[in-house]
């Protein structure tokens, strides 16, 4: 009697280990470790007929790099792993993922509920474009108090941030997935500022995780990209859209984003760990007003990242005694420092929001948002953590 095959179970692995190797097919013959760029706008086929099947859905053969490429699956079967999702797609940028993410799921004459502070490019999507197309979109605050009031049988998406960009304030996920769930909308975060590895919302029950890949999940601040990831009938239907609309991703563009995940988890633990240091100096530093960081016992929202957070992140920012002026000098006179948008890479930058990602906010959203003219935002990277308070030190003084 022949031997029934055992099959085995892939074992269980930590976050470092799927950043390196999930998605990737590596135990083969002469297989190469770097995933390979298939750098082609098209694909062939081997005759009409297996064109026609795949025409007709009986075939997943490749026809054209807008509809999906080897490469991009390998990032997008990475990340789902990473977010502990059942599915993941790449988009062109983070504002496509989002965009299209939205698009999908609500249509004319149908709303969403946000948190009221948001990255200033969601919030003006929602705020410019979305009511040009029939989308109203109302806002609550992080504590999620009024989503039920502002609830009808039009609502179709509860859509969150957490820490929010840039005075890294958290939203609940828990409550958040249980409360639309509950509602029966569909659950949005974006997770960029934490990064699977220090947050996963599918854990929480939420349906869908958006990323500026461009960032933590990049990390060398060289690509442009965006990613969905969570429910795989959510995501198929995402998908579709950003076929009709076009925002794909390069195959190049894909590898580098790659690239930057297999080093993920060893970025974001260095990160931290300093912007920890940086915001417990700044915290104690005579001319700073106020440190915005969750690891930090004075945030207001310190236990819930404790609770909900395997780590509190690379993100801070903080408001100088002296308001606008004194920030202006701040970002001036920084050397380690880069006085650059943009955040998640291995260089260590500074900007004020109010010039950069809350650019066109009036006065009174800024305010709405916890947002000061003199707001500073640092995204702190890999550099010695003498250094980086060196810098801050002597612009402070």
């Amino acid at each position: 009697m022949a031997r029934r095959r055992q099959t085995r179970r892939a074992p269980e692995t930590g976050a470092g280990t799927r950043a390196v190797h999930a998605g990737e097919a590596h135990h083969r013959v002469s297989g190469p470790v770097a995933t390979p760029i298939v750098q082609t706008s098209t694909f062939t086929f081997a005759s009409v007929a297996e064109m026609k099947r795949w025409a007709e859905g009986r075939s997943k053969a490749d026809i054209y790099t807008r509809y999906g490429n080897p490469t991009l699956r390998v990032v997008e079967a990475k990340l789902a792993a990473l977010e502990r999702a059942e599915a993941a797609l790449v988009a062109a940028s983070g504002m496509a993922a989002i965009s299209t993410t939205l698009l999908s799921l609500v249509g004319a004459g149908e709303e969403i509920i946000a948190t009221r502070q948001l990255y200033g490019g969601t919030y003006r999507l929602m705020r410019d474009l979305l009511p040009r197309l029939g989308i109203q979109v109302h806002y609550v605050e992080a504590d999620l108090r009024g989503v039920e009031a502002r609830v009808n049988r039009r609502t179709r998406v509860l859509y969150v941030e957490t820490p929010t960009n840039p005075t890294l304030r958290l939203v609940d996920l828990r409550q958040a997935a249980q409360l639309a769930r509950r509602l029966g909308l569909v659950s949005i975060v974006d997770n960029t500022f934490a990064s699977p590895i220090w947050q996963r919302p599918a854990e929480f029950g939420f349906d869908l995780a958006v990323h500026s890949a461009t960032k933590y999940l990049g990390g060398h601040s060289d690509l442009i990209a965006g990613a969905v990831a969570g429910r795989r009938r959510l995501v198929e239907k995402i998908r579709h859209t950003l076929i009709q609309l076009g925002g794909s991703l390069d195959p190049g563009a894909g590898y580098l984003l790659l690239r930057g995940m297999k080093t993920l988890q060893a970025r974001m633990e260095r990160q931290s760990a300093s912007a920890l240091a940086v915001a417990q100096f700044l915290e104690k530093h005579p001319r700073v007003a106020r440190v915005y960081y969750p690891g930090l016992r004075s945030h207001p929202d310190h236990r819930l990242a404790r609770r909900q957070m395997d780590g509190f992140g690379a993100m801070l920012a903080f408001d100088p005694k002296g308001g606008l002026p004194a920030a202006r000098r701040i970002a001036d006179r920084v050397r380690v420092f880069l006085l650059a948008a943009s955040l998640g890479g291995v260089e260590s930058l500074v900007v004020l929001p109010a010039y950069t990602s809350h650019y066109r906010m009036l006065r009174a959203e800024l305010a709405a948002a916890g947002i000061t003219p003199g707001t500073l935002r640092l995204s702190i990277g890999i550099e010695d953590l003498a250094d980086l308070i060196a810098d801050l030190k002597q612009a402070l003084a």
